[in-house]
């Protein structure tokens, strides 16, 4: 009993706790504002102010949660404030209507959130921005300090047009607010790189074209218009009609703060995968416990709270856009009401409905009461799909929430740019200058891994600059997702002789928008990605239908997930995976099961009781920045499937060595060019690339979970990923990376790799090479593996994991050097034969030396103990070169012989230098 008066005692003091903090930040600077006081000669201290019937004269009246006068001949927008309006909080969702088609512009991108006020001072209304990231409790002696400390955000500044006494109203004038004459959706900052230095808004072009007024929203639609700067170059943007000058449509959504609703925010926990909205109460002592982080989840309440299953009271209702093509349909809603299984789980029965849009709906899909699955039709997308919501920021309560998904996830290869070759590419240099042709990882499809990431992200100092949460990589997601797309059309074509337009190629193209539909909802579900939800199956157990079609293939849809292609001599399974997995079950469990409290403080034992379970396998669960620029846990990836990866990457590789030898005998159909070949080609050999890129990720690598201290079980965070591990991923790179064998493509095959010749802006690979530089791409293959084994701070790994890992258990950095220096030298090692060293071999001999060599001319920062290995690795391999050079001197050709002598001189001047000495 006095267990639970306690409890009931700390769920009282957290419920009186919790709304005097609300109160206390919805009262921030609000007083009580009549108009009628207002001194009608401040308004226009020098002009007498016009009638309030006068200014609104001509104009057509929109009633609703703002009264909106809009005058369509003037082009003027007023609207009439009430004093009970004034110094209350309202939200504003900004969304980009439509955009142009390309260069990350398009429409139904998420632009902002902002929860505003409109205050009254000097006679005059602010747009004032609230600061919610501080906050304290109402009785708390720190409020003055608080608000000294941290500044509010003042957007706009509007003068009082007139006062109408009798209704005790204002009038202002918004049309600044919102057009072009304020940028308040931050356009020139989202879409800096293509608008800073070359466009700018043109106000003369930006109006308000549309305004709708409703009792809970209101809905502004706005044309900006852009115009390019004076003396400067326009950049190439094919979609527009004249690259001068686009329009963008940007929709306001406004609505008031939902206060008094039955929603509980529900804190977060670290474990599960939620968005939140985070602000720190400096009411609490405790450093640790003052930021306070809200999942963002919606409003589900059970019709009956008593039942075990009940339906909602208001479910999740999704509208599919009827611009979406009526094949794709049923696939679209199969996809969303995967969902409904994990409800069941937090007890809901259908909390998702799914509805058709009518063909003459009277409402607009970009409209804040309806969620919509919209269809993009782009020319060049950052994304195959996106799933953004809008939310309350004071508690995380999701209100509204669009799905983009883009034409091009489905339209397949013709529509993609050249891989490798692309205008500005690695090879594309490389014509001009074959020195360039050895690895710019920046221009490789999607560059990651240690090396890559840091190339790709410049410095180190811009990397810090950015949240690795907040990186861009819907982009990445974009071109991974489209490689995994094409790779399974190529498979299904080359390995199993589907034709393009069979039935069983479009039954995988819906597969596959379903798992991808399936993933955008879950963002919209307030789900964070899970890069370990691929982990659930054993490799065997993948192409089992009796085991994925009960389980599933992943434990999450969340994860980045690449088509599952069967090894050679296995029956192929499913392609993706056709349910949510048990992680994503579990997530929602946590953040939509109904607990009976008042107060986030007061659920939060039993939402410890659902999060220890993280302990389970099947809820592992890693995000963006556990992945992004990191790259430490193999198991936390992209494109990877399976709980052995080693074992999937190397079935994988031979996948797409028998793709190419079926390439060979490919000849393309009626009406297609070599071009498709080319594609196919190149877009198998980034496939390869991938498969590589995962095993480097076990040297030096160490598994991570998620897990407390109280979790009731013995493992700890960190767990170093075993030397048997290390060594298999390193001898599988050095059978299908560090070698010419595999890359012996035919003469006849390499001669139709020919690019598409239409020479107008609808070729994707118009400014592509013409030639085909195979032994720059298989170089550029094996230079980026090799650099990325040696990046720095693999190496830093390693010293350290000599330090976490029992004695003989480490791969240590002398271990790394030898194996792989044996592996790319073997031609010289041998002892006695004909020396023929080809040229696919020699440029990999050039880029290891070159590595070796900046280590011990400290052109890299790498550890002592690194630096002092590598030199004692050239002069082993000095004295190698020595040993062969006599005794097989005229058992060389002429190409084999030069680059020994070659490479011996250079490292004779190396060891030599007098960098080295000092």
């Amino acid at each position: 009993m006095i267990k639970f008066k306690k409890i009931k005692s700390l769920i009282l003091l957290g419920l009186i706790s919790f709304l005097i903090v609300i109160l206390r930040l919805s009262q921030v600077n609000a007083q009580e504002v009549d108009p009628s006081e207002f001194r009608e000669d401040a308004v226009a201290e020098e002009v007498t102010q016009p009638s309030f019937e006068k200014l609104i004269q001509g104009s057509q009246k929109l009633e609703g949660l703002f009264t909106i006068y809009q005058n369509k001949e003037s082009g003027k927008v007023y609207l009439e404030l009430k004093a009970e309006q004034l110094n209350q909080d309202f939200l504003c969702f900004v969304t980009l209507e439509s955009g142009i088609g390309e260069a990350g512009i398009v429409g139904g991108y998420h632009l902002r959130d902002i929860l505003f006020q409109f205050r009254y001072l000097q006679n005059k209304i602010q747009f004032v921005v609230p600061n919610i990231n501080f906050r304290t409790e109402e009785n708390d002696p720190q409020i003055d300090s608080v608000n000294r400390s941290f500044s509010e955000s003042v957007l706009k500044t509007l003068p009082i047009l007139s006062i109408n006494r009798e209704k005790k109203t204002i009038l202002i004038e918004i049309g600044d607010l919102f057009n072009g004459k304020s940028d308040l959706p931050g356009l020139m900052i989202q879409f800096s790189e293509l608008l800073i230095n070359s466009y700018a808004i043109d106000p003369s072009k930006s109006y308000i074209s549309d305004i709708q007024s409703f009792s809970e929203n209101v809905e502004i639609e706005s044309v900006f218009g852009f115009s390019l700067g004076q003396q400067v170059e326009p950049q190439y943007l094919p979609s527009l009609p004249d690259n001068r000058t686009f329009n963008l449509k940007v929709r306001y959504s406004l609505l008031a703060v939902p206060y008094g609703n039955s929603y509980v925010p529900r804190l977060a926990d670290e474990r599960v995968g939620y968005f939140t909205t985070t602000y720190k109460d400096l009411s609490k002592r405790d450093e640790r416990s003052s930021a306070v982080r809200y999942i963002k989840r919606w409003n589900l309440e059970k019709q009956d709270p008593n039942a075990d299953f009940s339906p909602p009271v208001k479910p999740i209702t999704f509208w599919i856009e009827n611009t979406v093509p009526l094949e794709y349909r049923d696939t679209i809603r199969e996809g969303i009401l995967f969902w409904n299984k994990a409800f069941e789980q937090a007890g809901f029965i259908n909390a998702i409905q799914v509805k058709q849009m009518p063909d003459n709906a009277p409402w607009n899909p970009a409209d804040v009461r309806y969620n919509t699955i919209r269809w993009s039709t782009s020319f060049e997308s950052l994304f195959n799909g996106y799933g953004p919501s809008h939310t309350n920021p004071l508690t995380g309560e999701i209100l509204d929430a669009d799905i983009i998904i883009e034409s091009n996830a489905i339209r397949g290869l013709f529509d993609q740019t050249d891989v490798f070759l692309g205008e500005n590419s690695s090879m594309m240099l490389a014509e001009n200058n074959p020195q360039s042709s050895r690895l710019n990882p920046k221009n490789l499809p999607c560059p990651r891994g240690l090396y890559a990431y840091s190339i790709a992200n410049k410095s180190e100092s811009e990397q810090n600059q950015k949240s690795r949460a907040d990186f861009p990589n819907e982009s990445c997601f974009r071109q991974a997702s489209n490689q995994q797309f094409n790779v399974g059309k190529i498979a299904l074509s080359l390995l199993g002789n589907v034709m393009p337009n069979s039935h069983k190629m479009e039954v995988y193209i819906k597969e596959h928008l379903r798992f991808l539909i399936a993933h955008e909802v879950g963002h919209t579900l307030g789900l964070r990605h899970n890069f370990k939800g691929s982990n659930l199956l054993a490799p065997e157990e993948l192409n089992n239908p009796e085991i994925t079609h009960k389980n599933g293939l992943v434990s999450s849809v969340m994860d980045y997930v690449p088509v599952n292609l069967a090894p050679q001599g296995t029956t192929q399974g499913d392609y993706f995976s056709n349910q949510i997995g048990p992680y994503d079950q579990w997530a929602i469990e946590y953040g939509y099961k109904p607990i009976a409290s008042t107060t986030p403080q007061g659920e939060w034992l039993l939402l410890q009781e659902i999060a220890k379970r993280s302990i389970q396998p099947e809820l592992a669960y890693a995000t963006d920045e556990d992945f992004w620029g990191v790259y430490l846990d193999p198991a936390t990836n992209i494109t990877d499937l399976s709980n052995n990866m080693l074992q999937y990457s190397e079935w994988q590789l031979n996948n797409a060595i028998e793709m190419w030898k079926r390439l060979e005998k490919y000849t393309p159909s009626r009406g297609e060019g070599y071009d498709k070949t080319r594609k196919m080609f190149g877009t198998i050999f980034n496939y390869y690339l991938t498969q590589a890129h995962n095993l480097t990720l076990y040297i030096g690598g160490q598994s991570f979970r998620r897990t407390g201290a109280v979790d009731g079980n013995s493992r700890l965070p960190f767990q170093p990923i075993s030397i048997e591990k290390q060594r298999n991923a390193l001898k599988l790179l050095e059978t299908y990376i560090f070698t010419d064998k595999i890359f012996n493509f035919s003469p006849d095959l390499l001669n139709k790799l020919a690019p598409s010749r239409w020479s107008d802006w609808a070729n994707p690979d118009l400014n592509s090479s013409l030639n085909y530089p195979i032994t720059g791409i298989i170089s550029l293959l094996q230079s980026y593996i090799l650099r990325e084994l040696f990046y720095p701070i693999r190496l830093l790994r390693l010293q350290d994991l000599e330090l976490k890992t029992t004695a003989n258990n480490a791969l240590t950095i002398p271990e790394l050097f030898e194996t792989v220096q044996n592996g790319i030298w073997t031609e010289i090692l041998a002892n006695n034969g004909e020396i023929k060293i080809s040229s696919i071999r020699r440029s990999l001999q050039r880029e290891h030396l070159e590595i070796l060599s900046n280590m011990v001319l400290r052109k890299m920062s790498i550890p002592e103990d690194a630096e002092t290995v590598a030199w004692y690795q050239l002069k082993q391999l000095n004295n190698q070169l020595e040993i062969t050079l006599k005794r097989s001197k005229n058992k060389m050709n002429a190409y084999t012989l030069a680059h020994l002598e070659q490479t011996r001189n250079r490292i004779q001047k190396i060891l030599e230098s007098e960098v080295q000495s000092n």
